[in-house]
């Protein structure tokens, strides 16, 4: 596929509000096609802002990241939720006021950068936290946020995230970190990344474009799916990072307009939406060649075969089923199979799903 050829297949959008983590890398390393994609993206007029909850490095960092990837970057072109936080905290507090900065190094960098004061000891002076994620985050720091915050200090969480995929696989995220306080202060913080639509609206506004204009991307559906929806944004759900179709069960109130096995879709073009799908009957639904039943106590998938676009394709049928399935639950029907996890044999991954039919 050309560059102009991919760009005019997404002809609708013109920014991507792009997800980093499980989506563009997993730890250090580049998900397969991904650089080569967004290279082809912005070569042919295309923008991106890259908007990610974690919250451990500077955007000068992760823009070094990105480049040495491949992926075409820039420090204006990176919003991370330390960038937003800190911002809350600026519009609060007078300036120069001192917070309790926790977590990697992007934490008091943000801080810092909009004359607010980092400091890593709770004391007299500390009106404010502010928690992300960090690597090297130890019990010591987690004490002096909870010594913070129950002395009456103003709590912002970057994120709540329970997980975060690294290369070596899933890892515990901010979320787990932020739980921790909240359990030995018995305060719930104010949260400003993912799901709230601050960052897509910001990320949105850095490009000068309207929120019509932009697809949020992701892995996360409870985060980067719904906090493209919060913003009224297109969403394009990407199967590289934490969430996988049994997911859907889970969060209900979510429901992505393009699914994709990855971000190198954007070579090929929008592969299918689950709702493009047409019903052909009450348990069996068709996009292109690709055709999925539900009809048996099994769900399965004709017409699919490994590789781009096909790949994609089954995702989007398998997803609309699924959705299928949701809704049918919801209404109160009896679903066939029962929209379980481990009744649809998809906690396991694909496999079941995209069983061929004999």
């Amino acid at each position: 596929m050309t560059e102009a050829g991919a760009t005019q297949r997404w002809a609708a959008y013109r920014g991507l509000v792009c997800d980093l983590d499980g989506v563009v890398y997993r730890g250090r390393g580049a998900v397969p096609g991904v650089p080569e994609a967004l290279q082809a993206w912005c070569s042919a007029g295309g923008l991106v802002v890259y908007a990610t909850n974690n919250a451990s490095r500077p955007p000068e960092t992760v823009a070094d990241h990105l480049t040495g990837l491949g992926a075409p970057a820039s420090v204006d072109r990176v919003l991370t939720s330390a960038q937003v936080g800190a911002g809350y905290l600026a519009r609060t507090l007078p300036a120069g006021a001192v917070v309790l900065a926790v977590g990697g190094p992007g934490v008091p960098a943000a801080l810092a950068e909009v004359g607010l004061r980092p400091v890593t000891e709770a004391g007299p002076q500390v009106v404010a936290v502010l928690q992300g994620y960090g690597p090297d985050v130890r019990a010591r720091d987690l004490n002096e946020a909870a010594f913070a915050v129950r002395a009456g200090a103003v709590w912002v969480a970057t994120n709540t995230d329970r997980t975060i995929p690294t290369g070596r696989g899933i890892g515990p995220g901010n979320g787990m970190l932020v739980a921790a306080v909240a359990e030995a202060s018995t305060v719930q913080p104010i949260v400003v990344g993912k799901p709230e639509p601050a960052m897509a609206l910001g990320s949105a506004e850095r490009m000068g474009l309207r929120v019509e204009e932009c697809l949020a991307v992701g892995d996360r559906l409870d985060t980067d799916i719904s906090g493209g929806q919060r913003a009224g944004m297109d969403t394009m759900w990407v199967f590289s990072g934490v969430h996988g179709l049994a997911d859907l069960l889970r969060f209900p109130e979510i429901s992505p307009t393009w699914v994709a096995a990855d971000l190198a879709d954007l070579m090929d073009g929008p592969a299918g939406s689950p709702a493009q799908a047409v019903a052909e009957g009450a348990d069996r639904f068709v996009i292109g060649e690709v055709r999925v039943d539900l009809s048996g106590p099994e769900p399965r998938i004709q017409g699919w075969s490994p590789g781009r676009p096909g790949l994609s394709h089954a995702l989007a049928v398998a997803t609309a089923a699924v959705l299928h399935l949701r809704a049918r639950a919801a209404r109160g029907g009896s679903p066939r199979p029962d929209p379980d996890a481990e009744n649809l044999r998809l906690a396991t991954g694909l496999d079941a799903l995209l069983r061929p039919v004999p």
